[in-house]
């Protein structure tokens, strides 16, 4: 039944988020400090990751074509696609429900036990809108330009750890990525990461929101944050390919 107990919080919190802000300037000045914090912040981690997954998936596709009936472009075109399905969109976004899904459980945590949460709500502010929504606005909008630049860089990696080892030529690596190229593919990806993004966000704000006691509820909330997020993210990740992709 805790499940029930949990979903039905959810929803009441979900609720009051989404009311009608009191002061939409401050607002908007949260929102650009968000993106700065969750989306900026998490840029250099997501380029490194990006780079040497490209790489790794690269090398892997070449050590499985032995068949000389697969033709060597198949490396490229092996790569592309995994990292525009898959990779980018579903192993970055767990990793962000990571960093940032423990940054904010752990950031709302702190100001619940602390009391923070409660001085705002006596000076008549919605706690829950001022505190959740930009990070909301925030994740949305900045992660889906963060899982373009991984595909980027992630082809790139491909591309230089291909012709470093000398595993496929640049021709024939460009060759596979420009072959039989489905721009739905890219649209299919950006709709799970902002699906994925609005996860991440409002499941550890949720764990964050509700912590009770002191600094050791505040980690446990933050490590229940990432679990429960990348559960989700994993089940809505079949769920989303089932429906855009069958």
């Amino acid at each position: 039944m805790r499940i029930f107990y949990d979903l039905g919080r959810y929803y009441i919190m979900m609720g009051r988020v989404f009311k009608k802000p009191e002061k939409y300037s401050i607002y908007r000045k949260q929102i650009l400090i968000e993106i700065d914090k969750l989306g900026v912040g998490s840029l250099g981690i997501v380029a490194i990751i990006s780079f040497f997954m490209g790489a790794v998936i690269t090398i892997q596709a070449a050590f499985g074509f032995t068949s000389p009936w697969v033709p060597i472009y198949a490396i490229g075109l092996t790569t592309r696609d995994s990292i525009i399905l898959e990779f980018s969109p579903t192993i970055v976004s767990l990793i962000l429900a990571g960093k940032v899904g423990s940054n904010i459980a752990s950031e709302i945590g702190t100001m619940k036990v602390t009391e923070q949460v409660d001085a705002l709500e006596i000076m008549g502010i919605n706690s829950a809108g001022y505190l959740i929504l930009p990070k909301i606005i925030a994740t949305v909008f900045i992660n889906p330009f963060l899982i373009l630049i991984s595909m980027a860089l992630g082809i790139f990696g491909g591309w230089i750890c291909g012709i470093g080892t000398h595993v496929v030529t640049s021709y024939q690596y460009v060759y596979g990525v420009q072959y039989d190229f489905n721009p739905f593919n890219i649209v299919y990806a950006l709709i799970k990461t902002m699906v994925f993004a609005f996860i991440i966000t409002t499941v550890s704000a949720y764990h964050g929101y509700y912590t009770e006691g002191g600094a050791l509820e505040v980690g446990r909330s933050s490590t229940k944050a990432v679990v429960y997020s990348s559960i989700l993210i994993l089940v809505f990740n079949f769920i989303l390919t089932q429906l855009l992709l069958a």
